[in-house]
């Protein structure tokens, strides 16, 4: 039987190095690459199209969200298991939400990751229950456009709406009537509502406001 191959995008060499070691241990899988930020985790995908990709959250340059919607974009056949020491149910739910087709704890046993691995492979979803329950609910932000949602998560992540702007390559102008819409949508105030509401939502996490 072909070996699972497997791509790990991770921002701590030391994690990279121990998922590759545990993974190949098992003697079922090839780690075919691996990455470090954001942008090497979407070209890694783009180059050797892995069955799975091992996605950490938090990462530099790009986060995982926005590789999730990248990756997504390309069409390809490559399965998103999210690794991952941000655990609220809120930000699981997210992820699977934005493209992802499983979400595992990093302090997980091996054996189970090996199991996630085959589980999403096979076109079923990994996920705590309490995820799961909260796929199943509406948070709000389903009466928002997608450029809503964009401009909701920079606006959280304390960027000005100049650098907005100049992110989605569109004017400042523009930027504010995405924002007015997204704090009339939500029944928000002004940016601090937004921050919180982001993180409750599992939009940003604190350390990313």
């Amino acid at each position: 039987m072909d070996k699972l191959r497997i791509a790990i995008a991770d921002d701590h060499t030391i994690v990279r190095w121990a998922v590759r070691q545990l993974l190949e241990d098992s003697g079922v899988v090839e780690v075919i690459g691996e990455a470090g930020n954001g942008n090497e985790a979407v070209a890694l995908v783009q180059r050797t199209q892995p069955d799975v990709l091992l996605l950490d959250l938090s990462m530099p340059e790009k986060d995982g969200f926005e590789v999730l919607q990248e990756v997504t974009a390309l069409g390809t056949t490559t399965r998103i298991l999210i690794l991952t020491m941000h655990f609220e149910p809120t930000y699981g739910a997210r992820a699977i939400k934005a493209g992802a087709a499983g979400i595992m704890h990093k302090t997980t046993d091996p054996v189970e990751l090996l199991g996630a691995i085959r589980t999403v492979m096979a076109g079923e979803r990994v996920a705590p229950a309490e995820v799961l329950e909260l796929l199943g609910r509406r948070d709000g932000t389903h009466v928002l456009s997608q450029r809503e949602l964009e401009v909701m998560e920079f606006l959280a992540r304390g960027l000005s709406n100049r650098e907005i702007a100049e992110r989605l390559t569109i004017s400042i102008k523009t930027v504010d009537t995405h924002r007015g819409h997204v704090l009339k949508k939500l029944k928000l105030r002004n940016n601090s509502d937004i921050t919180r509401f982001a993180i409750q939502h599992g939009y940003v996490t604190a350390e990313h406001h």
